[in-house]
């Protein structure tokens, strides 16, 4: 019962991970933080979902559209709705402060669309859903083959952001916009591109999600709600802190779930994220470079 807790921990965690990683470089990079960022995961969901029930595209093939779809609106939503915004900002905190407002009302608005077309009821489909047995513990394969693709993708944002030249540039970006700019980086579409990507990764963790979770259109401000937790626990900014972060609550979850009681998981949540911010209000790895 250990080992299956902690692989269903681990599976958890990491899809926490893969959709924290992508609020962080939405925040780190282009300074938004972006209120309406689980709408798109619910989004992506139920795209995933009309693929595979509508035209039998499996989700895994379903990414392929998805993933690129999402990168496009966000890559839109920042350059028509966020974009004016930092134009006219005179300082970073009037920066978020009007682009909180503006992604709070339009993560009413996503969920608004989503409400008119599939109403309140919770949606889930059969993929993979065989059980295997992994070191005497049983485990879904659709559950194991997310957790596979989101190391992949984890993996591929480290390489790309640390071996590429737009990388390097959205790492400068991060650390000291100014600075960047003296060095010929375009600030500005360094930050949409950042802010594109990060909606790409949470695209990528509403398909995998939906996999293995039932959801609706309400939820979306709940999956929000976890990726701040895991940004703030992390660090901001700090991917390698959001990895960390994701995996330590998919754990505490998993094991208060099986051993206490799956009513308390939140309030499990909730205290390991105040116990961090006691111990380190910068976060677990807020000291380290971004």
């Amino acid at each position: 019962m250990l080992i299956e807790a902690a692989l269903s921990g681990l599976i958890l965690g990491g899809m926490y991970a893969l959709v924290a990683m992508g609020l962080s470089l939405q925040y780190g990079v282009a300074r938004i933080m972006n209120l309406s960022y689980g709408e798109l995961l619910v989004a992506a969901s139920f795209s995933a979902w009309a693929l595979f029930t509508g035209a039998a595209v499996n989700p895994l093939a379903g990414l392929l559209a998805v993933v690129p779809a999402a990168f496009a609106a966000s890559w839109l939503v920042y350059r028509l709705l966020l974009a004016p915004l930092v134009r006219r900002a005179r300082t970073r905190d009037a920066l978020e402060v009007d682009t909180i407002l503006a992604t709070f009302g339009l993560a009413f608005v996503v969920q608004g669309v989503m409400l008119g077309f599939f109403g309140g009821a919770y949606y889930s489909y059969g993929y993979l859903a065989v059980p295997v047995k992994i070191l005497g513990a049983t485990v879904a394969v659709n559950r194991l083959i997310a957790l596979g693709v989101a190391v992949a993708i984890g993996l591929a944002l480290y390489f790309g952001l640390t071996r590429t030249r737009a990388g390097t540039a959205v790492r400068a970006v991060a650390v000291d916009p100014e600075s960047a700019r003296l060095v010929a980086i375009d600030v500005r579409a360094t930050a949409g591109f950042a802010f594109a990507l990060g909606g790409a990764l949470v695209a990528a963790g509403g398909v995998l999600v939906s996999m293995f979770l039932t959801f609706n259109a309400n939820l979306g401000v709940l999956f929000t709600m976890k990726a701040l937790i895991v940004v703030i626990m992390g660090g901001v900014g700090n991917l390698l802190g959001a990895l960390i972060a994701g995996l330590l609550l998919g754990l505490t979850e998993t094991f208060v779930a099986t051993w206490v009681d799956p009513g308390l998981t939140l309030a499990a949540t909730y205290s390991l994220f105040l116990l961090v911010l006691l111990a380190r209000p910068q976060g677990l790895f807020g000291g380290s470079g971004r």
